[in-house]
This record gives C-alpha cells, structure tokens and sequence, in this order.
C-alpha cells in the first residue's frame, strides 16, 4: 500500500498542480476543499502526511469557516491524529503580522507558494515521513 497524502486546497489551480506533480511519485494523494470531507478522509483512511493551505476562502467544516491553521490545530490536538506531519502552505513567511504560524498550528513545517522547487517540498515530505527503524 502506497503512502496516503490528504492535500486541503481550495484554489482550483493549485488543486491541479498537486495532481499534476504528484502523478510521478510513490504517494497517493487526495486533494479536497471540503472540510467534512476532509475529516471523514482523516478518519477512515492511514495519512501518511497532511498538507494544509493557509488560506482557505470557502472551506467549511461542520458549517463553520475554517483556515490551514485552524485545521492542523484540530489535528494536532487530537491524540488519533496528533502523529500525521502537516504542511502548512503559505505566502507569508512563518512570522505573519507578529504571529508564528508552526507554533500556532503546531504544524511540523511549511512551504511557501507558489511552490516553484517542487523538490524542495518532496524532500521536507521525506524528512516528515521516515519512520525509525524503516
């Protein structure tokens, strides 16, 4: 079974370039802008890693408006899912307007877009999903 990736993205570009740039790698990958959707993947499939776009302008979740950070603090504050390595993807640089997004979000790393060293991102991918002893 191939590693699991559930991509929250809601910009329908973006969407396609993830399934574009993933197509040659070992990863299956999921890409969604729906929060409910989101959750039930989380809940039904094993996710190997999660990547979360910050700024989500029409995702919802259980009919509440919800942002990158806000999905990966659910996530990471859940002792079942606490163990998935998340992405935050962003145009902002890890401090925004005097907030530290990977403390905030306690997401493991972030990337910024546009994504344009698409290595870059694999290696940090990498990095988060090596187990120990693997």
């Amino acid at each position: 079974m191939s590693d699991f990736i559930l991509i929250m993205e809601d910009d329908p570009f973006t969407q396609q370039f993830y399934s574009y740039l993933f197509r040659r790698t070992p990863y299956e990958i999921k890409v969604t802008d729906n929060g409910d959707e989101f959750l039930q993947l989380l809940e039904e499939r094993e996710v190997t890693l999660i990547i979360l776009d910050i700024n989500l302008k029409n995702t919802y979740l259980n009919d509440e408006k919800v942002d990158g950070v806000m999905l990966s603090q659910l996530i990471k504050s859940n002792p079942i899912h606490s163990h998935i390595p998340v992405i935050l993807v962003t145009a902002y640089q890890n401090k925004m307007n005097g907030r530290d997004l990977l403390s905030e979000s306690r997401a493991d790393d972030y990337i910024l877009k546009p994504i344009t060293d698409f290595n870059d991102l694999l290696v940090k991918i990498q990095r988060l999903t090596i187990v120990d002893g693997a």
